[in-house]
C-alpha cells in the first residue's frame, strides 16, 4: 500500500489541509473566495517556489489545449497556477495519499476541478495510456524515485510523440555528502540524488532531445539567503515538512551554499 511507503510516510501530517485553511484564515484570506496567489505560500514549497514555476511555465509553453501530467504533485500549487494561467487540462499524481486530497480539495475551492484532477499512484507504473499526455511536469519529486531510468521512461512512454516533459529538481552536486535531514528525507534511505551530467545522460538514452538544460543553484541559494533575512521561509514549508522544518531547512541552505546538491532547470522533447 502506497500509504505505508517510506515516502509517503514522510510527507503525511494527517491534519495538514486543516491546518492551511487555519493560516490562511488567520492571513486575513476569504477561504470561499480564494486564488492561486492566496494558496502559493502554501502550496508551492519546492526551492523559490511561484517564481520557479513561472520560470518553467514559460519553457514549458503551454496552450489551452495540452494535456499534462503533473508527476509528484505534492498539494498540486503548481497543476492549478498552470491551469489558470494557460486553460490547459492537467491531472497531478502524486505517492501521499494526505496530498492528493489536499489538491483536490483546494481545486474545488478555487473552482478549477474540471481542468484539474488528482490521484494517487507511482510514477514508476503510471496509470495512463501511451501517448496520452502533451506534457509531463515535475518539480522536487526525482530525488526520492531511485529508479531514474524508470522514472523517465515511464514518461516517455505516456507523452505524444513530439511531447514535452519539464522538470525542476535537486540533483547530487560535487562538495561533500549530504546533510541530513532535508525537506525531502530524513535520512539517505529515501534519497535519491544523481549529478545533473547523469540526469542528461538518462534523459537522452530514453529518447528525450535536451532544449533546455540549466544550473539554478545561485537563484536557490539567493533565494534562501532572502529567506534567511525575513527569518520565515514561505508558510507550506512550516506546515509541511514538520516539527523539525528549522533543522531541514538550514541543512538545506547549506547544501546549496557547498554546492553538495544543485538545483536544475529541464526542458526536453520526446523523438
Amino acid at each position: 500500500m502506497s500509504e505505508s511507503h517510506p515516502v509517503a510516510l514522510h510527507y503525511t501530517r494527517g491534519d495538514l489541509a486543516a491546518k492551511i485553511l487555519t493560516a490562511l484564515a488567520e492571513d486575513g484570506k476569504d477561504l470561499d473566495k480564494l486564488t492561486v496567489n492566496d494558496l502559493a505560500p502554501y502550496d508551492e514549497f519546492h526551492i523559490r517556489g511561484r517564481k520557479a514555476t513561472v520560470e518553467l511555465a514559460r519553457w514549458a509553453n503551454l496552450t489551452d489545449s495540452a494535456r499534462v501530467l503533473d508527476v509528484g504533485c505534492g498539494l498540486g500549487g503548481p497543476s492549478r497556477y498552470l491551469a489558470a494561467t494557460s486553460g490547459c487540462e492537467i491531472i497531478g499524481l502524486d505517492l501521499t495519499h494526505e496530498y492528493v486530497e489536499t489538491a483536490t480539495m483546494f481545486a474545488e475551492r478555487l473552482g478549477l476541478a474540471r481542468q484539474v484532477s488528482y490521484r494517487q499512484g507511482d510514477a514508476l507504473a503510471l496509470p495512463f495510456d501511451a501517448g496520452s499526455f502533451d506534457v509531463a511536469w515535475s518539480q522536487h519529486a526525482a530525488m526520492n524515485i531511485g529508479d531514474k531510468r524508470g522514472l523517465y521512461g515511464e514518461i516517455f512512454r505516456i507523452l505524444r510523440p513530439g511531447g514535452k516533459v519539464a522538470l525542476y529538481d535537486v540533483c547530487n552536486g560535487p562538495g561533500e555528502d549530504l546533510l541530513f535531514p532535508v525537506p525531502w528525507a530524513s535520512d539517505p534511505a529515501i534519497s535519491f540524488l544523481i549529478p545533473p551530467i547523469e540526469l542528461r545522460d538518462i534523459l537522452e538514452a530514453t529518447g528525450f532531445r535536451i532544449r533546455y538544460f540549466h544550473d539554478a543553484t545561485l537563484e536557490a541559494v539567493a533565494a534562501r539567503v532572502a529567506g534567511d533575512e525575513r527569518k520565515q521561509p514561505p508558510s507550506g514549508v512550516r506546515l509541511a515538512m514538520g516539527d523539525n522544518w528549522q533543522t531541514k531547512v538550514t541543512n538545506l541552505r547549506k547544501n546549496l551554499e557547498e554546492r553538495r546538491v544543485v538545483v536544475v532547470q529541464v526542458m526536453a522533447e520526446r523523438g
